[in-house]
């Protein structure tokens, strides 16, 4: 199956007092160009996370976007630091033995002691590891949309092949009948003028013209790359480029078939064959 090289992935964790969300967006370009954005706290893993990504990822422009966000106070769950707890009861005791009229701490005030209620915080290796568990998740999300972008892809340029096999085939039968009665159209107009086609330098070049206007090359060749489009599908996989190349191999062999035309239904056959050429161009520019 061929991939295209559009999709979207979005995925988010939360871990005690942070949360974390990955973005991975794709776009069609020549080569694999990525961006990757993410703030100080992860930037030690730029280069793995980078490695990764090139890894799985062959042709596009990706932007890849992790952001790590502070929980909010009110969202943390509470945890009491015994030992902080002890040393603040401790100095208050002494507190309490050389100021004895002092009033004891309360319950309120002692939690609002400082290093009492310990922050929630996440290990660098536990953050390090969740962050590479949701790049992983990203890009199986991202090659899922791609693959179902380039099954549509697909499913289009099937049908343009079909449509450029019809095309072949309406005209195939034609060419030799084209090409005889050019030949005797010429043959008249030079009896016309007084000139005797069957001469041996008139027949030499009247044949010579003949092999100019004959087309038949470039329709096998049309449907000989329409073959090897099929197989290429077929055999999926990175196929952006060969099919790119194709699809120039395609538009040359229908630019010629126009210019030799020296009929009306040949020159219409041409034009169709440029337009769906043209629409299979604009598909493969988005396959990996």
């Amino acid at each position: 199956m061929i991939v295209s090289m559009t999709g979207f992935a979005a995925v988010a964790a939360d871990l005690p007092g942070v949360s974390l969300a990955v973005e991975l967006r794709s776009v069609n370009h020549r080569y694999l160009d990525l961006q990757l954005r993410v703030g100080d706290e992860l930037r030690g893993l730029e280069t793995s996370i980078r490695e990764r990504l090139a890894t799985q990822l062959k042709r596009g422009k990706v932007e890849c976007r992790i952001s790590l966000n502070r929980t909010a106070p009110g969202a943390a769950v509470l945890a009491i630091d015994p030992a902080r707890v002890s040393q603040v009861a401790a100095a208050a005791a002494q507190v309490a033995e050389l100021a004895p009229n002092a009033a004891p701490m309360s319950v309120n005030e002692i939690l609002r002691w400082p290093g009492v209620l310990a922050e929630s915080a996440v290990a660098p290796e536990a953050l390090a590891a969740k962050v590479h568990e949701l790049v992983g998740q990203a890009l199986d999300e991202l090659a899922a949309a791609r693959a179902r972008e380039g099954a549509k892809t697909q499913t289009t340029l099937e049908a343009c092949c079909a449509a450029i096999e019809t095309q072949i085939e309406r005209v195939t039968p034609r060419i030799p009948a084209l090409h005889a009665a050019y030949v005797e159209k010429l043959s008249a107009r030079l009896r016309e003028a007084g000139l005797d086609p069957d001469a041996e330098r008139l027949k030499q070049e009247l044949a010579l013209f003949a092999t100019k206007i004959d087309v038949a090359e470039e329709v096998a060749r049309l449907a000989t790359h329409v073959f090897e489009v099929r197989r290429v599908l077929r055999a999926g996989g990175s196929a952006g480029k060969r099919l790119d190349f194709l699809m120039q191999e395609l538009h040359r062999e229908a630019n010629t078939l126009g210019s030799k035309s020296v009929d009306a239904e040949l020159s219409q056959a041409s034009l169709e064959l440029k337009v769906l050429i043209e629409q299979m161009r604009e598909q493969v520019q988005n396959i990996e």
